[in-house]
């Protein structure tokens, strides 16, 4: 008698990637908003003080809702460029923690948090069984 669960899915997909697209999206859609806002307040009031971090952040949210989109269609572009999406900004979050050249204007108060989070993402795709999935 086999004791084997059978393990939660939606449309065939487990909830991890479920949980990890969803949350991709999230974070996407959030940095797209606050890029545009941040890229257009700055326009409108005629200053450049963090037009690098503003274009930083649309583009990272862009493309955290592109891969997240290949993601869940499981193509293997989503993966690899989740992973090096999250791997960049473990790098960029990590230099302006450490007082070292990066993207000037990104706030270290939520760094460490995008850290971790990028971190964790990381490790998830590292699965072997995820890994797997998407490279084959």
């Amino acid at each position: 008698m086999s004791d084997k669960r059978n393990p939660i899915t939606y449309k065939g997909r487990s909830i991890g990637i479920v949980a990890l697209t969803a949350a991709q999206l999230l974070i996407g859609a959030i940095h797209v908003f606050s890029g545009l806002w941040l890229l257009s307040s700055e326009i409108a009031a005629n200053t450049q003080v963090s037009i690098p971090y503003d274009i930083y952040t649309l583009v990272f949210g862009l493309l955290v809702l592109l891969f997240a989109g290949f993601f869940w269609l499981n193509k293997r572009a989503g993966w690899i460029g989740t992973v090096a999406v999250s791997l960049f900004v473990i790098a960029a979050d990590g230099l302006t923690l450490l007082n070292l050249p990066s993207i000037p204007g990104i706030p270290k108060v939520p760094a460490v948090t995008e850290i971790l989070y990028s971190l964790f993402v990381v490790l998830y795709l590292l699965q072997t069984k995820i890994r797997r999935k998407y490279l084959g």
